[in-house]
């Protein structure tokens, strides 16, 4: 029987180049705003596109929240890319006034905009993990060499009040930021793995076989 990933729609961007890498990486994979789906499937992957404010104001208004938060509950393997990354945490300060937005709260802290009076912001480009201890056991990482480049598109990254216990990587960048975050079924990275080669291969195949029940 087919384990269906689900890539979630909030309507914001173009979601093909992530359902077609978990294809690529041997996943059954579909784009759906349907909650229903949400909640049934077999792994969830949550992309970044848009800002934190609006994603999680459709992600409430859909009920898609509800669901993902059902499916995490559950013990569904969920994978937040980028954005999807920062809305799993408590806010995020990335809204039109800069006011703080509530995000899913799977985990504690929050998100905040990289500043830099050196380097340009967005951090668009290739650039490296620091593999904690607990990313050097992290499954999803499984095969990825310490110091791997992968591709990132941001503005703003997990801040310092991220509790340490959840970080798999780090990048520095403007300032050093969580860059994955693993916890138990829960995975997130900031960088974008559909875009990072055959490092980014590997890690979506790793979920794949997650989801799969491989260890």
């Amino acid at each position: 029987m087919a384990r269906t990933i689900v890539v979630v729609d909030y309507h914001k961007g173009n979601l093909s180049s992530v359902e077609r890498g978990l294809v690529e990486a041997g996943g059954e994979a579909r784009v759906s705003d349907d909650a229903s789906a949400i909640r049934e499937a077999s792994g969830v992957v949550l992309p970044g596109v848009g800002s934190f404010g609006d994603a999680m104001a459709f992600l409430r208004e859909s009920g898609e929240a509800e669901a993902v938060l059902d499916a995490v509950g559950r013990g569904v393997p969920f994978l937040g890319i980028c954005l999807g990354l920062q809305l799993l945490f408590e806010r995020g300060d990335e809204t039109d006034d800069g006011s703080w937005a509530e995000g899913l709260g799977v985990m504690s802290g929050s998100a905040t905009r990289l500043e830099s009076t050196r380097l340009k912001v967005p951090h668009v480009g290739w650039d490296q993990l620091d593999l904690t201890p607990l990313g050097c056991s992290c499954r999803l990482f499984r095969g990825v060499a310490q110091g791997a480049h992968v591709y990132f598109t941001h503005s703003y990254a997990l801040a310092d009040d991220v509790e340490p216990c959840v970080v798999a990587a780090r990048t520095h960048y403007a300032r050093s930021f969580a860059s994955a975050v693993w916890r138990e079924n829960v995975y997130g990275v900031q960088f974008h793995p559909e875009k990072s080669s055959a490092v980014g291969g590997a890690i979506l195949a790793n979920f794949v076989d997650v989801v799969r029940g491989g260890r």
